[in-house]
């Protein structure tokens, strides 16, 4: 149990320094090109934090561990919304651009719906709820579709600002391949840090008997949520809130998108009823959060908020073990 313990330690270090590097690198990368912050947190940031859930589901897929599959991506999901923006309103509220509001969080919303559709359709053709290889691939359709639209938006703003890019970007001292460098080397480290947080903690719940299940949406999935806490809270700290919020929604989308269309094209995902509950859980959260930014101070998650996010993930996760 000691060295358990040690080696979680161990792990949640190599996040911090990973995160640090990761978002040292990426600022420096939408600085030097005029890149947005919140488009390197919807792409760059997050495919590297979510690293983690698609170990996770390419290894558990390949063992036929579709419970874990599900519960780290829907766990995650929930963790990233309601735990961890939760957590960076109470240390700083957080603005909220207007991209994010009218465009990323319905997307994020209208994913989840169409997912428990996508189960719920299954029971009309079988006795389960189920994510085939079909649904894998409507899904890592819509995740193509959905990450190259910003690119795309991105590319042809700097396009059309290409004279001034180029005459503040001889002004700014920014190297490069030493940026390109930390963002590798800080996906690294979340990674092993993740994998020494998530493979201990699970030896330990293991001892404990826990179902698989249960390990998935809590453990697994607060586990594989550690890289996304880690580089939100740096970027709060930091006061870099679009990169971090961008990492947060970005990695939602993603991990419903991406995470489940891998696990589904390599097995199909069974689902429980159980489940079903977790991810309108997940449709009421998303909901509620974006309706937040109408009520009181527009745009943003103040700390009052912020202790909202917190009390609605401690009710959820108290529901998961009751």
């Amino acid at each position: 149990m000691l060295v358990y313990i040690t080696m979680i330690i161990i792990g949640f270090v190599l996040l911090v320094i990973g995160a640090d590097l990761l978002i040292k690198g990426a600022s420096n990368v939408a600085k030097k090109f005029k890149i947005s912050e919140t488009l390197i947190g919807l792409t760059i940031v997050a495919l590297g934090t979510s690293a983690p859930e698609l170990i996770i589901t390419i290894t558990s897929a390949s063992q036929g561990a579709t419970d874990l599959i599900i519960g780290n991506a829907v766990g995650s999901n929930l963790c990233n919304i309601l735990l961890i923006l939760g957590i960076m309103s109470i240390i700083r509220p957080v603005e909220l651009e207007k991209e994010i509001i009218k465009l990323h969080l319905p997307i994020s919303l209208f994913v989840a719906i169409i997912i428990l559709g996508m189960e719920l359709s299954t029971v009309l053709m079988s006795q389960r709820m189920i994510l085939d290889r079909l649904d894998g691939m409507i899904l890592i359709t819509l995740f193509a579709i959905y990450f190259s639209y910003p690119v795309f938006s991105e590319i042809k703003n700097i396009i059309n600002t290409n004279k001034e890019i180029k005459k503040s970007s001889d002004k700014e001292n920014i190297n490069v391949f030493l940026s390109i460098f930390y963002i590798i080397i800080g996906v690294v480290l979340l990674k092993y840090g993740g994998d020494f947080v998530v493979d201990n903690a699970t030896n330990i719940a293991q001892e404990f008997h826990l179902p698989e299940r249960v390990i998935g949406l809590t453990i697994i999935a607060i586990g594989t949520a550690m890289p996304e806490f880690a580089t939100s809270i740096v970027a709060v700290i930091k006061k870099d809130t679009s990169l971090a919020v961008g990492n947060l929604v970005g990695s939602c989308v993603l991990n419903l998108l991406l995470i489940l269309s891998v696990g589904a094209i390599i097995t199909p995902l069974s689902f429980s009823e159980e489940f079903n509950n977790n991810i309108i859980w997940l449709i009421i959260s998303t909901m509620i959060i974006w309706l937040l930014n109408f009520v009181g101070k527009k745009n943003t998650i103040t700390r009052f908020k912020g202790f909202i996010l917190l009390a609605m993930f401690s009710i959820y996760f108290i529901e998961l073990f009751i």
